[in-house]
């Protein structure tokens, strides 16, 4: 498998609503039938492929297999850091500049002197409708402008930049015309109709190979759009076990604590889950028993060691780019994997040749957190952490590995087809 698709799931995500558009268009291709949630769930088909969206901006995808023995779940998030546009400043020094807040914990100066444009959603009324629209400006837009040497002495040494001054985009001079007629100019309708903007800044680059041998590549988004792209098609790929569902997850917020509905604090995988064993007419003790034969992947990158800062990494556990799939460890519990997990996982990973490497941070690095262990809290199953290896994670363009992208998602694709079944605590079959 190359990697066309990645890049194309990496340039069509250009903001959190397009990616969970992107991979339902991908579905749709697939054959799957879309649910709403506001609709009952009785006439589900055996054998067919459902999803459903959450807010434009979550989705989760299931085959409905009949009477449940549990589930094979894998999550991801759709949302990157970026900023996110508040309104227009009046004119300053001839100019127009949108102010915007951070989403996020980016790398600020790497969204300095680029191409810039917006992407999100507007709430449009048409007649006695209200209804969401993406919104994607496809051209070069903006630009948040460095302070040149000349100003600031410091500058080439690195300073600490302002949000409020120094990272405000510039939209044009005085006579540009108003964000709000900009959005209804792309999507045809009067600047009265739109009730609604959420729009976020998106980089114009697209992704590309990097490297002698073409072995890296680089895009924004890399963090999570590769590990959602490498769920997505093992899930598409995957026959399912014997009495599994196997689900798909896109879930939203990861970046600012995932406590919407729509995040994996919300009820998003529990719903569903929920809904397919009501459908299947489940009853009495059926829930808890096959919860407890079920089995998730939280699928968020990793650090790899940094090439001209090996010291940021843990000496004796340092993941390289190229060197397989990070599976993720935290004796605070910020990665959920345990040693259950672990077990199944080099097990299955053995079994089909993929490269696994273990991933833990320093001693004296925190390191950051993901959902699996804020989905845990909703969906009380056993759980792994995994991801790929990357650098300059959160800056405006992130850099990965071709190779550890077509292994992780060699691993989903395992996950979601392994027989495992759970005989009791802590102990499985593979069949």
């Amino acid at each position: 498998m190359a990697l066309e698709s990645l890049f194309q799931f990496l340039d069509a995500g250009v903001s959190r609503f397009h990616s969970a558009a992107h991979a339902a268009a991908l579905l749709d291709r697939a054959g799957f039938r879309a649910l709403e949630e506001t609709a009952a769930w009785e006439d589900l088909q055996e054998g067919q492929g459902y999803y459903l969206t959450r807010n434009g901006s979550a989705l989760a995808a299931f085959y409905y297999t009949g009477k449940p023995q549990g589930f094979r779940i894998i999550a991801s998030h759709g949302d990157s850091p970026t900023f996110q546009v508040k309104a227009a400043f009046p004119p300053a020094g001839g100019m127009i500049r949108l102010e915007v807040e951070r989403y996020g914990g980016m790398i600020a100066p790497s969204w300095l002197d680029r191409p810039l444009t917006l992407a999100g959603r507007a709430m449009v009324a048409q007649g006695e409708t209200l209804a969401p629209r993406l919104v994607y400006l496809d051209r070069d837009l903006l630009i948040i402008p460095s302070l040149c040497p000349h100003f600031d002495r410091e500058a080439s040494l690195g300073r600490k930049l302002d949000p409020q001054a120094d990272l405000q985009p510039l939209l044009g001079d005085d006579q540009a015309p108003a964000l709000r007629e900009l959005v209804a100019g792309e999507l045809g309708v009067e600047p009265q109709d739109i009730l609604s903007l959420e729009l976020t800044l998106t980089p114009r680059q697209k992704a590309v190979y990097l490297g002698a041998q073409k072995e890296f590549f680089a895009a924004p988004r890399i963090d999570d759009l590769e590990c959602a792209w490498a769920s997505l098609e093992g899930f598409l790929a995957a026959d399912p076990a014997p009495g599994m569902v196997n689900l798909w997850v896109l879930l939203d917020n990861e970046e600012v604590g995932s406590s919407t509905r729509q995040g994996a604090c919300g009820t998003l995988v529990e719903d569903v889950m929920d809904r397919i064993l009501l459908a299947a007419g489940a009853a009495g003790q059926d829930r808890y028993r096959i919860y407890a034969n079920s089995m998730a992947l939280s699928a968020d990158n990793g650090h790899a060691v940094h090439p001209n800062h090996p010291e940021k990494s843990d000496p004796l556990n340092s993941p390289k780019i190229n060197g397989g799939v990070l599976l993720k460890m935290n004796a605070s519990k910020r990665y959920t994997t345990d040693g259950i997990m672990e077990a199944l996982l080099t097990r299955l990973a053995r079994e089909h040749d993929i490269p696994l490497q273990v991933f833990t941070n320093r001693g004296d690095i925190a390191g950051g957190s993901t959902l699996g262990n804020l989905l845990q809290h909703r969906v009380s199953i056993p759980m792994a952490d995994i991801g790929a290896a990357q650098l300059a994670m959160h800056a405006c363009v992130e850099t990965a590995g071709a190779k550890d992208a077509l292994w992780l998602e060699q691993l989903c694709r395992t996950f979601y087809a392994a027989a495992v079944t759970c005989t009791g605590d802590g102990r499985y079959t593979l069949a």
